[in-house]
């Protein structure tokens, strides 16, 4: 799919960064830069070591060496909350979500760090923050409602189809309205339908200003959705560009042939 690109502020820069298990070079000397307002996947056979370098930019993991800025600002080696409060949020493969709450609960806790009242201050039911609550809930509802999560909002999560409880995750993480939304293999899961739903969703995000970084093993989702693409294998950079000039690569075609 060929899309319209313009040239954006930097939001993201990522610069040298290395991480090792043991011998293993999981991360090697790894840069590129995310402008602000686009999509940039980030794909690879596995092992390559996508998930590590998400987990380095979210805070999960610390670096061996390099440096992660978000907007100027180096965030290098800063606890997962710290860098949540700065404006990047994060998604799991693997859905974490409270099973036994329901969406809107589950969505609400993404807001908790845009809300002011503590534990103390909630219990005594203050005006003020019986007036944030009912804020919080409304601006919640508002963006479940570009999820089709509206009518769920009081089932335990545990009871929704997998489909749903990813878009629950997708839900909690702009509740705590980000800059830049980090997606871990988002269509993992996911069937043809629901994923095709997942597109129109990620787009909807992109549309409101949100800049996003994707992994992804979904080629089809990834080529039809993504603005730049970085290619990892073992640990280092293989390619990096629009599209179809990643696709027409010939090492990036070796890699993914050699998978089979």
């Amino acid at each position: 799919m060929n899309r319209p690109y313009i040239r954006t502020p930097v939001l993201l820069e990522v610069k040298n960064l290395n991480k090792s298990f043991g011998g293993v070079h999981a991360v090697n000397n790894v840069s590129f830069t995310l402008n602000s307002g686009i999509i940039k996947a980030i794909i690879g056979p596995n092992g390559a070591g996508k998930t590590t370098l998400f987990n380095i930019i979210s805070g999960i993991l610390k670096a061996n060496s390099g440096r992660v800025s978000f907007k100027g600002e180096d965030i290098t080696g800063l606890n997962p909350h710290e860098i949540a409060e700065r404006g990047i949020v994060r998604t799991f493969q693997n859905i974490k979500l409270a099973g036994h709450m329901s969406v809107l609960d589950n969505v609400m806790i993404g807001r908790h760090s845009k809300t002011r009242a503590g534990f103390f201050a909630a219990a005594l039911s203050l005006p003020w923050t019986i007036k944030e609550e009912a804020r919080t809930k409304e601006v919640c509802m508002e963006i479940m409602e570009m999820f089709s999560l509206t009518d769920l909002a009081n089932e335990e999560v545990s009871n929704l189809p997998f489909g749903k409880q990813r878009a629950v995750e997708f839900a909690r993480a702009l509740a705590a309205d980000p800059e830049l939304l980090l997606l871990d293999e988002p269509a993992s899961g996911l069937n043809i339908y629901e994923t095709e739903e997942l597109a129109e969703v990620i787009e909807r995000i992109k549309n409101k200003g949100i800049t996003i970084l994707l992994v992804e093993h979904d080629m089809s989702l990834v080529m039809d959705i993504s603005d730049e693409i970085l290619v990892l294998n073992f640990g280092k950079e293989v390619a990096s560009g629009l599209p179809e000039k990643v696709q027409k690569n010939p090492e990036v075609i070796n890699i993914y042939l050699g998978e089979g």
